[in-house]
């Protein structure tokens, strides 16, 4: 019999509840964040788009989260009326790439035309985007990113004859305290963790950074590759495969819940 498995996860937004799901499903958490939402220094990138909006020149619109796609209306609206705003959007065609956008979007009654199903990645909102009756040729599309700029998507677009406006509203930045990813990457190292959990590309990104900063990058990617390395979806996983790191599973919902509990489920069979 296996003891429970020393899981590291790099989730910044819910860390107490990441660490609740953790102990609750058996493991032992040790939670690092790595990220943190930063709002740029200007908002001008959404003010001149919002210029465009209100003049008719947007022909779709791509929300690709939550959190932009309130920023991103936050900051029409110190320019815009409600009403004015909401008439222009509604001119528009409106997409997706989640529930999160559609959640976001549908609080300010705003109609969502297309959305992305699961596991909610810009390759299924393309599919959806191909599927429909919508000829992006000659389009003016306006993309809301989230943190970086996606240029597959734009590329996708583009090569579909779509013009493409990137609105970044927001990108991450490192958190305020570093201390707990800089002992997650050394404990890495000395092998005392079982389970490594990502719950989005970019934490990453911000590890293999802090790795480096410390000389640690190369100890640290082998160490990681000799991990169970849990990967909430095909973003993520890409993303760790770019670095040489094989994801052992995704989970049948990209859900923190069913990352944690099938996760455990998974390395503990193999543990046996």
């Amino acid at each position: 019999m296996h003891s429970p498995p020393t899981i590291c996860s790099f989730e910044s937004r819910r860390q107490s509840e990441m660490e609740s799901l953790i102990s609750k499903f058996g493991g032992h958490p040790f939670v690092a964040p790595t990220m943190r939402e930063l709002p740029l220094e200007s908002n001008q990138v959404a003010l001149e788009f919002g210029k465009q909006l209100v003049a008719g020149e947007v022909d779709l619109i791509i929300f690709m989260t939550g959190v932009g796609a309130d920023a991103l209306l936050d900051a029409l609206l110190t320019q815009h009326t409600e009403s004015e705003l909401l008439e222009s959007l509604h001119k528009c065609k409106i997409a997706a790439r989640g529930p999160k956008p559609v959640a976001a979007l549908s609080k300010r009654q705003v109609r969502v035309d297309l959305r992305a199903p699961e596991p909610n990645t810009w390759c299924e909102l393309a599919a959806e985007l191909e599927q429909s009756d919508l000829e992006l040729s000659g389009m003016h599309v306006a993309v809301q990113e989230y943190g970086q700029v996606n240029n597959e998507l734009h590329e996708w677009l583009r090569s579909h004859g779509a013009s493409v406006t990137s609105v970044i509203i927001y990108r991450w930045g490192l958190p305020d305290d570093l201390e707990p990813l800089k002992r997650a990457i050394h404990s890495t190292i000395d092998g005392e963790f079982h389970i490594l959990m990502w719950t989005s590309a970019q934490q990453l990104v911000h590890t293999v950074q802090v790795a480096d900063e410390l000389g640690l990058k190369n100890p640290w990617l082998k160490a990681a590759r000799e991990c169970f390395n849990a990967s909430i979806g095909p973003t993520a996983s890409e993303r760790l495969r770019e670095y040489g790191i094989e994801p052992a599973m995704e989970p049948s919902h990209p859900k923190m819940a069913h990352l944690i509990r099938e996760a455990i489920a998974v390395w503990s069979e193999k543990a046996e």
